[in-house]
């Protein structure tokens, strides 16, 4: 087994980043294993060299050290190669996926991490790109989009540059329209405040929008938050927050494999934090298609519910 870590050195304002290199040669110091330290230099960068140590194929658990845009860049970069394992070291502001986990603080162990297991992950495809944790149209991912502008500022968490998007998105016009389809039903005009579409249930800084998502269960949860008056939605969101929403009137929840939006314009969607525009995506689950590592003290906890 090699180990190959992916360091972006500007994640999360690159705070930690300094600490995890001395932690990973700290640890390897008297080691036999074959490792290696790679400080991301562009995105660029994080898709191509992944890919080439991939293409090696020796068996290598590798080690996203970043935000959301690290650990997408280096999971499409070793999509469909079964000899590797993906790990994940938070040091982005918000790392929304490993909130799924109990003992969170094991992923932020290097010694964990080597001596953990690698569990089989579901993924989303969306269109040609795959999502760990979890893909929205609409006032989310133009929440999303904004968070970019606050999250770099003194101070600011992960979850603070959320609420102040949502704020300035607050002000502007809310919702979008659009044909939705789940699992290849005949698509119904909807007019929305926005489409969920997790492998996970929590996003945006701490957001639990799929409570009720398992990222090895094989399924996909779906929430789609119909158009409520602007009076209405800070109450909403509080209760989107804690992931309270699923009784409310307004919202709609469940399972599927697959969901298809159109729209006459281009709209907002969030592929894992990253932002784009387009008038029509598919959404499709990837069964069991990462090995993802789990450090030692989560691994116990996981495996016994797997």
């Amino acid at each position: 087994m090699r180990y190959v870590f992916y360091i972006n050195p500007v994640a999360g304002k690159g705070e930690a980043q300094k600490g995890i290199v001395e932690a990973i040669n700290s640890y390897f110091a008297d080691k036999e294993e074959n490792f290696k330290i790679h400080i991301t230099t562009s995105e660029n960068d994080t898709l191509t060299s992944p890919r080439i140590e991939a293409s090696t194929g020796d068996k290598i658990r590798m080690f996203a050290c970043g935000g959301e845009g690290t650990v997408m860049a280096v999971l499409n970069s070793i999509a469909g190669f079964d000899n590797v394992e993906l790990g994940v070291i938070p040091c982005g502001s918000a790392n929304d996926f490993l909130k799924f986990f109990e003992n969170r603080e094991g992923f932020l162990n290097i010694e964990e991490q080597i001596k953990g297991e690698a569990v089989d992950m579901d993924l989303i495809k969306a269109g040609d790109k795959y999502c760990l944790n979890g893909c929205s149209v609409g006032m989310d991912a133009v929440v999303a989009r904004d968070m970019s502008i606050f999250k770099n500022w003194p101070l600011v968490s992960g979850s603070l540059a959320y609420n102040l998007a949502i704020v300035k998105t607050f002000i502007g016009k809310l919702g979008i329209t659009a044909d939705i389809s789940v699992d290849g039903e005949k698509p119904q005009r909807r007019d929305c405040l926005f489409v969920v579409i997790a492998n996970a249930p929590y996003y945006g800084g701490g957001y639990k929008g799929a409570p009720d998502a398992v990222p090895y269960d094989n399924k996909l949860d779906f929430t789609l938050v119909d158009k409520i008056s602007k009076l209405k939605i800070l109450k909403f969101l509080g209760l989107y927050k804690r992931g309270e929403h699923k009784s409310l009137d307004c919202c709609t929840l469940k399972n599927c494999e697959s969901m298809e939006f159109s729209s006459e314009k281009p709209i907002p969607v969030n592929l894992d934090g990253e932002i784009i525009e387009a008038t029509h995506m598919k959404f499709e689950l990837v069964k069991n298609a990462v090995k993802f590592v789990l450090p030692k003290s989560v691994a116990n906890k996981v495996l016994t519910k797997v």
